[in-house]
């Protein structure tokens, strides 16, 4: 079991796909995570971080109910071991009498640098003494166990109580969970580590073994700036430049560091404003705010629930949180979201980054659900920007709002160079007419509305006359805008980049049955079935909700509302 599978490609090229590996992460290509799906040898589809361990004693649990007798492993970094979910399947194991191993890679990187109490424990670890005679008589044991014929198991447990009277002087936090703990050892050292694993094999019980890694190991460039070449993109692997697009024109900036840049913005205007972010102060941006603000910005290690709660809890104090979380890794502190936020109406503002689809990385990181989610909970306001000048109007708003907030936004850049406009506080609830027409109202929410007004625009020149609205808001809706369009037109598309099933198309349908409007209403979105990887435009066009789907949508009601009756 790979934990996340970032660290799985080895693994990839050794069991078959070596010579189909050129279309990793590519549109129709192999997943850049382990798959089920795709390979008798990948045990478990992951891509979030912290699964390894409760699956894999899942499948060591489910070998013992067959009577199986199989070697379990879980390989999981010392950044995934501070997910939550870590340490409860820890606390399971140790009950267990499983044969499980637990290999933790610990090189002191998640994909920014660790934090936390952990890291300073397994820091402690590595470089304590006491510790690493521990290890040199265990392995001088386990190298001479199968000298010793069938009083191996004897000697063996003899030597490990005298070891674990020594451990006394010295918490072992894994020997605590009843996890029998071996190392720290070299990582790299293969020859090293393969005898090790084969003495393992006689050791029953659940254990760890504790091995340092350098992550880019072997690669200059990649051990000098791990965080910069955790994902570094196209490269020259002779020279280590990255190659970079040359544009003639300023680009539009990613909204992710629209986001960092406004919130450092706002913060330096209202002292009570804090940042949160789960072990992803790079890819959202908050590290701009780490950096400018040290003391207001909080990196908690890989802890959605956490994150969360912890973000309520300051808000009891008067403080503004800012909690940013990808989509996706919303999912998972989502009772927290319910219980410690919405039924308290606590004002928590929380920054979705990578909403919608979010590429190659496939749909373990989509992030489609979360209007469907935000939407069904009392007191949360759902948003989405078109632009980035309303991504900074939404969280200015955001930041003066007495309630759940939440504000969701794209992997990838926005449509404005210049994005530093003034700050303006938008009223909740409230959308805006961007296309006037007169035939087929174009509703949507987000980025997406990018893609209707462009529609809108190019059909105008084909002598159609579509509107085209940015509603803003999921929840609450602009009702009154809404009653307009209904009473004006009698066909409406909507478009975003979510989940059909419960989100902001169906948000529209519910308005117009609650208010008895007979109104065609054709929605654009995605749809309900897993979207695998590949690029954003492939995935928009995939899933109909592209520039061109849009146009399409408008032609098909056209041409029925302009069919003659029977």
């Amino acid at each position: 079991m790979w934990d996340v599978g970032h660290q799985a490609y080895g693994h990839k090229i050794l069991t078959g796909r070596r010579d189909n590996f050129h279309t990793n992460r590519k549109y129709k290509g192999l997943s850049g995570f382990p798959k089920r799906a795709e390979s008798e040898y990948d045990t478990f589809g992951v891509g979030h971080s912290s699964t390894s361990i409760s699956a894999a004693l899942g499948m060591a649990e489910g070998s013992k109910q067959k009577n199986e007798n199989k070697q379990h492993i879980a390989v999981i970094g010392d950044g995934a071991m501070t997910g939550g979910l870590a340490f409860e399947a820890m606390n399971h194991a140790g009950v267990s009498n499983s044969n499980l191993l637990i290999i933790l890679n610990d090189n002191c990187m998640s994909i920014d640098p660790n934090v936390g109490a952990l890291k300073d424990y397994l820091t402690d670890i590595t470089t304590s003494h006491t510790y690493n005679r521990f290890r040199d008589e265990i392995w001088k044991l386990l190298g001479k166990i199968s000298k010793f014929g069938p009083n191996a198991q004897e000697i063996a447990a003899k030597v490990e109580n005298s070891v674990k009277s020594l451990l006394l002087k010295q918490s072992n936090l894994f020997e605590s969970l009843n996890l029998r703990y071996f190392g720290p050892i070299d990582g790299h050292d293969v020859n090293h580590l393969v005898d090790v694993l084969k003495d393992l094999q006689n050791i029953p019980g659940p254990k760890i073994l504790h091995c340092l890694t350098v992550k880019g190991k072997g690669y200059d460039l990649a051990e000098k700036d791990q965080t910069k070449w955790h994902a570094p993109g196209t490269f020259d692997k002779i020279s280590g430049a990255i190659n970079k697009k040359v544009y003639d024109t300023p680009q539009p900036p990613k909204y992710q560091d629209v986001f960092g840049h406004t919130l450092v913005e706002l913060a330096k205007a209202n002292e009570k404003i804090i940042g949160i972010t789960p072990a992803m102060p790079s890819g959202s941006s908050m590290k701009i705010m780490m950096e400018e603000l040290p003391d207001r910005a909080y990196d908690v290690g890989i802890a959605e629930q956490h994150a969360v709660t912890f973000s309520a809890g300051l808000a009891t104090q008067g403080l503004v949180p800012f909690c940013n979380i990808y989509s996706t890794f919303m999912q998972r502190a989502y009772d927290q979201v319910v219980h410690d936020v919405c039924i308290q109406n606590l004002p928590v503002v929380f920054c979705m980054d990578r909403a919608g689809l979010a590429g190659a990385d496939g749909p373990t990181h989509h992030g489609v659900y979360d209007i469907a989610y935000m939407r069904c909970l009392p007191n949360m306001v759902v948003s989405a920007p078109m632009n980035e000048s309303e991504l900074r109007n939404l969280m200015y708003t955001a930041s003066q709002h007495d309630g759940p907030f939440s504000i969701r936004y794209p992997r990838g850049n926005g449509v404005m160079p210049e994005w530093r406009t003034q700050l303006e506080k938008v009223e909740i609830g409230k959308g805006r007419q961007i296309v006037e027409g007169s035939e087929v109202a174009i509703l949507s929410i987000g980025h997406v509305g990018n893609f209707a007004e462009e529609a809108a625009l190019e059909l105008k020149d084909d002598g159609l006359n579509p509107a085209a609205f940015d509603m803003r808001f999921a929840k609450p809706l602009d009702e009154e805008m809404l009653h307009d369009v209904m009473s004006t037109f009698n066909k409406v598309v909507t478009v975003e980049d979510g989940c059909l099933m419960g989100g902001f198309g169906s948000a529209i349908l519910e308005f117009a049955s609650d208010n008895d409007y007979q109104i065609s209403i054709k929605r654009l979105g995605i749809p309900d079935r897993i979207v695998e990887h590949g690029e954003q435009p492939q995935l928009h066009h995939e899933c109909g909700y592209d520039k061109e789907a849009i146009k399409q949508a408008v032609v098909e009601l056209t041409e029925v509302s302009s069919e003659p009756l029977a």
